[in-house]
């Protein structure tokens, strides 16, 4: 049993004209996850598999959705005891343990706001969003201090009154276990005012802080609903299987592939609690729990193919997606050969669940996010809003004039004249550029503050950057413009280079510059290289080019 046919009337199953033509969601008057997801599975089949959990240390856990309706019925009665309500800001720093998967769902039966959080902050940037969100109780585990970066943020943190802990009692802090045994695993669904509308928020997620601040985008209570087309079309779920998708709760792709979709399209997630991404590990683990679907970024999939396969037992494993970079051939075609399996891309944002992706009855396009989702308007369109020919680059967008698509942000938390900017005409702007190829696929080029333009031509810095990346010396790259007189923008190349050609510098920078232009337009080709021993990145681990920018920018002014 899934609860599909619930929430839609499209075959899911069929091919992706067909879906795209036919896709509707049934929206339901208040919907909850907690009690019209978790709860009916509860209700209609107790022993259905809800999740399998293990770690590196020989942990192992088995939760069926009636464990999970119960333990989260337990801990909303917990919140409730500690003071939260409706609307009150929660953030979790709980990396991948299996409370996360309780407290989530206890804090939408209440109508608290769930705000994940990475355990890699530190205290400024916990001071940030304690206080740009009104945060009232932080829930955390022990993990490389972050308990100790959030007490030393709690001084410059008013708003704050709790501090709970998942791993035993600590000095200051509410010991979760403790207390939850003492709860009740009764807890009514609350009525009037006290219960949650569609149009409530339901969870923030903060942006990874690309270009400024991390902006806070908060999704309603339909959000689950809008991730169906990612769990069951794109990823493919299987009623009764198991999905792996590799990521932390702190950020947006946990509960795009560890929680909604997977769940209400009747699917158990597996959830791995490592601390270091282990090729050999994370294969080990997947043979020995069956897993039958995996979504993992191209940089997992990369380190994946150098392992020696054979020794896993990997006949389970039916489909495979990826996310958060564009595809390289070289691994696509290794992936295929190891495997006889094909990788299906897709794309979203924080702001969107699934926006495009390479669907069933689609030739897969290594490097090409496939088409627009089902359910999303999404057009590239030219600075006059004219739909773009093949292979012109224009701005991605999502027309809203029509219907808001289901999965879609409901603003930038406290900041309404961002909303507005974002939300407030026909359209969304998606600040990323793209362009389609002949078969009306569309290919990521940029985010608009990056690419870089030259001489006339708008060049892509992924597109560089994914040449350079072949280069056997380079480790990781990142391409930006830099200003010029004669061309507007030249093209610069910041590497980091592998350990065996860190003490070969000398010559390095004209070998690198003969290989791009053996496999580069002239107008591409890197006119600048610099080498540093690291790239600046956010939290979530993405290039801050707009940091190498202004650094640059600054050096040239001083000179």
């Amino acid at each position: 049993m899934n609860l599909l046919e619930r929430f839609t009337d499209c075959n899911l199953d069929a091919d992706y004209d067909e879906v795209k033509k036919n896709f509707s969601l049934k929206i339901p008057a208040n919907f909850n996850f907690s009690y019209d997801v978790i709860d009916v599975y509860a209700k209609e089949e107790p022993n259905k598999q809800a999740m399998v959990w293990c770690d590196d240390e020989g942990g192992e856990k088995f939760f069926s959705f009636k464990d999970i309706s119960d333990m989260s019925k337990k801990t909303a009665n917990f919140f409730v005891q500690q003071g939260l309500k409706k609307g009150d800001r929660v953030m979790l720093f709980l990396r991948r343990r299996y409370e996360f998967w309780w407290i989530v769902p206890a804090l939408h039966r209440i109508g608290a706001i769930v705000i994940p959080a990475t355990t890699q902050l530190l205290k400024h940037d916990i001071v940030y969003r304690n206080n740009a969100a009104d945060i009232k109780m932080i829930v955390a585990l022990d993990n490389k201090q972050i308990e100790e970066e959030i007490e030393a943020a709690l001084p410059e943190s008013p708003t704050v009154e709790k501090l709970v802990t998942v791993s035993g009692p600590r000095e200051g802090w509410v010991d979760f276990h403790a207390e939850l045994e003492k709860q009740s695993v009764e807890f009514d669904r609350p009525t009037g005012d006290a219960a949650t509308t569609n149009e409530d928020p339901m969870l923030i997620y903060f942006t990874s802080g690309t270009s400024g601040y991390p902006k806070m985008v908060a999704h309603n209570f339909l959000y689950p609903l809008g991730h169906i087309i990612t769990a069951k079309y794109w990823q493919r779920v299987i009623d009764g299987g198991l999905h792996c998708s590799v990521a932390e709760t702190g950020w947006g792709k946990a509960v795009w592939g560890k929680l909604y979709g997977q769940w209400i399209s009747g699917s158990s997630v597996f959830v791995y609690d490592l601390l270091g991404f282990t090729p050999n590990l994370f294969f080990s683990k997947i043979s020995k729990y069956k897993v039958t679907t995996l979504c993992a970024p191209p940089s997992a999939y990369r380190f994946l193919i150098r392992q020696d396969l054979s020794k896993y037992d990997l006949s389970n494993l039916k489909y495979f997606v990826t996310a958060g970079e564009a595809l390289n051939d070289e691994v696509f075609n290794k992936f295929l050969e190891k495997t006889g399996h094909e990788m299906r891309e897709g794309y979203g944002q924080t702001e969107t669940t699934l926006a495009a992706g390479t669907f069933p009855g689609m030739k897969v396009k290594p490097g090409s996010m496939g088409k627009a989702a089902p359910g999303f308007d999404l057009e590239i369109v030219d600075e006059n809003g004219k739909h773009c020919a093949p292979n012109v680059t224009g701005n991605m967008i999502i027309h809203l004039d029509k219907v808001k698509p289901v999965g879609l942000f409901g603003c930038y938390y406290k900041n309404e004249t961002l909303t507005k900017e974002a939300l407030g005409g026909s359209f969304y702007n998606t600040g990323d550029l793209a362009y389609y190829d002949e078969d009306g696929y569309i290919w990521f080029v940029g985010r608009q503050d990056d690419v870089i333009k030259s001489t006339g031509y708008r060049i892509s810095p992924f597109e560089v950057e994914s040449v350079l990346m072949r280069f056997p010396g380079v480790l990781e790259c990142a391409v930006t413009g830099v200003a010029d007189k004669s061309r507007g923008q030249i093209v610069k190349a910041t590497i980091v280079l592998t350990e065996e050609y860190k003490n070969r510098k000398d010559g390095l920078e004209k070998e690198i510059m003969t290989y791009a232009r053996s496999n580069l337009a002239t107008y591409k080709i890197p006119r600048l290289i610099e080498f540093v021993d690291e790239l600046p990145k956010t939290i979530s681990g993405k290039i801050r080019r707009v940091e190498i920018r202004q650094k640059d920018q600054k050096e040239k002014n001083c000179h």
